[in-house]
């Protein structure tokens, strides 16, 4: 049987046509030659045509690291699968599905100029230069709304990373970061102490914003740390903790502040846990203002303290509690003094996990090239 060559009609159809007969190109086959149709001078090829990417949850502030210093936590994050997609317009983005058993996933819209991942992912295409192809994302939630945990963060993070991959990882690290303060300025003002970890991994230092400047602080490979974080079954909106804040501070907060923030920074240099926990739990000026707001954080801080925690501090926001310490199984102990202390002193019921560092921050997970065939034997 001689071989049959199919050739699209158009660049605009992507119906074939045979010699002999006029099949319809296999859907499989119809997305991988559009990842690599014609693209317009400088523009990058796909090269996938779909791919999954993970970005994992962040823990920002650390205590007085107030809005400049984060860390990214191993095993928690959003996940987003995106694809190039022949029915979106090329240029845009499609938000086909959201997922996720976090309350209130409900409040997220699909709408790509009022979702995160949307946001994050059309700023990377812009950077990127890619204008012949429309991409369609979908969004799997790991992370509860509002926690603390910079949920809005991880989607934009694991969508702009899923753009860069689909057309070859151009776009480094720090572009990356960029794109996603894209979407942050949209949430809670222009902040990349979420972003910058949940993009690189370990823990991060926001040196400057123009130019973007990001210290990655390398906590020791032989040390072990883990967080014990506990959420309660209360939504604090970061605007609404942001506005709690004072305009104005005294020189001996700010001194002591300072002191603080270089021995976290020393702590996490060193991997000296004891002098880290004491950095993180020191914060005089941030800390106290939201603490107010979270039914039993002042209770819940001690109880983690009294636990053994090396130290224990509100998780960005909130109203998430983060404690640190070196023992897996101490942290699951710590973890209950901190639940019970929500309930008994907050009446708020709370779940509580033990994590690792995060040392890898988004990736992806895996992808389908785009491979075109230009003859299918029939």
């Amino acid at each position: 049987m001689a071989a049959t060559t199919w050739l699209p009609t158009s660049s605009a159809s992507l119906n074939l046509k045979a010699t002999k007969t006029k099949p319809t190109m296999p859907p499989t086959l119809r997305l991988m030659c559009y990842a690599q149709k014609m693209t317009y001078d400088g523009e990058p090829r796909a090269v996938f045509s779909s791919v999954k990417t993970f970005a994992p949850a962040t823990v920002a502030n650390l205590g007085p690291g107030f809005d400049f210093m984060g860390c990214a936590v191993d095993g928690i994050g959003d996940t987003v699968s995106a694809r190039v997609d022949p029915d979106v317009h090329p240029g845009e983005i499609s938000i086909s599905h959201i997922s996720g058993k976090t309350p209130n996933i409900h409040k997220l819209s699909k709408n790509p100029l009022w979702n995160c991942s949307g946001i994050a992912a059309m700023e990377a295409m812009k950077m990127l230069g890619v204008r012949s192809v429309g991409l369609s994302l979908s969004l799997e939630k790991g992370l509860p709304l509002g926690s603390g945990l910079g949920s809005s963060s991880a989607s934009a993070a694991a969508a702009a990373v899923a753009v860069n991959e689909l057309f070859g990882k151009r776009l480094t690290m720090d572009e990356l970061v960029v794109a996603c303060l894209k979407s942050e300025e949209t949430v809670s003002g222009y902040h990349a102490d979420n972003v910058a970890p949940s993009i690189m991994g370990g823990f991060v230092l926001v040196r400057n914003y123009e130019p973007l400047e990001l210290v990655r602080l390398k906590f020791p490979s032989e040390k072990v740390l883990y967080f014990v974080l506990v959420t309660p079954e209360f939504e604090a909106p970061t605007k609404k903790m942001r506005s709690a804040l004072p305009v104005e501070i005294g020189m001996a907060h700010h001194v002591w502040n300072c002191s603080q923030a270089g021995a976290l920074v020393a702590g996490v240099l060193q991997g000296d846990l004891l002098m880290l926990g004491k950095a993180l739990s020191s914060d005089t000026i941030v800390e106290p203002k939201r603490a107010a707001l979270i039914p039993g954080m002042v209770a819940v801080k001690k109880a983690a303290i009294d636990a053994g925690a090396y130290g224990c501090t509100i998780s960005g926001s909130g109203p998430t509690a983060v404690a640190v310490t070196d023992d897996e199984d101490k942290g699951r102990f710590i973890g209950q003094q901190m639940v019970r202390a929500f309930q008994k002193h907050g009446n708020l019921k709370a779940s509580a996990h033990v994590k690792q560092l995060d040392r890898r921050g988004a990736r992806l997970l895996s992808g389908v090239p785009a491979n075109c065939f230009d003859s299918v034997s029939v």
